[in-house]
């Protein structure tokens, strides 16, 4: 069994925005088949065009479109997808990080909605950022707890990716 089949089923991070809050179409992708597809395609800056995260196409555990995936989703692979496919990790010990980095983005999730956040169909990068530039009520007495723990909730998971997904 390959790797990818053992470990992105059960994953789904750089689907779900957890990774990413939107990923780049290459030159070679048919935008207008994509957005057929389902895929919402906008501008990025002037001449790029990308689509949003969560991916409209992603069922929770495989993409409805992976035959006809954009070229992005053909050739990225995880930190964990490499290293159990070179041999340097076992499927368990990824599959494990796995777990601890969806229990790690659920955390964040359910804190982003605590402050008012409807993290679903948005980018969890995206409503981190609001809920953070938001102003504190400190009328209520443990608004800057709440503040901080979604600060270091969302440090601890970012740390994880960055290790474990996205080298």
């Amino acid at each position: 069994m390959r790797t990818i089949d053992q470990l992105c089923p059960n994953c789904g991070l750089c689907c779900d925005s957890t990774l990413f809050a939107d990923a780049e179409l290459r030159p070679d992708d048919n935008a207008k088949r994509l957005a057929q597809l389902g895929l919402t395609i906008a501008k990025k800056g002037r001449r790029k065009l990308a689509f949003s995260q969560p991916c409209a196409c992603f069922d929770g555990i495989y993409c409805k479109i992976y035959q006809d995936r954009p070229a992005q989703c053909r050739r990225f692979e995880c930190g964990l997808v490499k290293r159990v496919a070179a041999g340097k990790m076992n499927v368990r010990t990824a599959l494990e990080k796995i777990a601890d980095a969806k229990h790690r983005a659920e955390k964040v999730r359910t804190l982003l909605r605590d402050f008012g956040q409807n993290p679903v169909g948005k980018a969890m990068m995206h409503s981190y950022s609001q809920a953070m530039s938001a102003p504190i009520d400190l009328s209520q007495g443990d608004a800057m707890d709440r503040h901080s723990e979604l600060m270091e909730s969302f440090r601890h998971l970012m740390e994880l990716l960055e290790k474990e997904f996205l080298r």
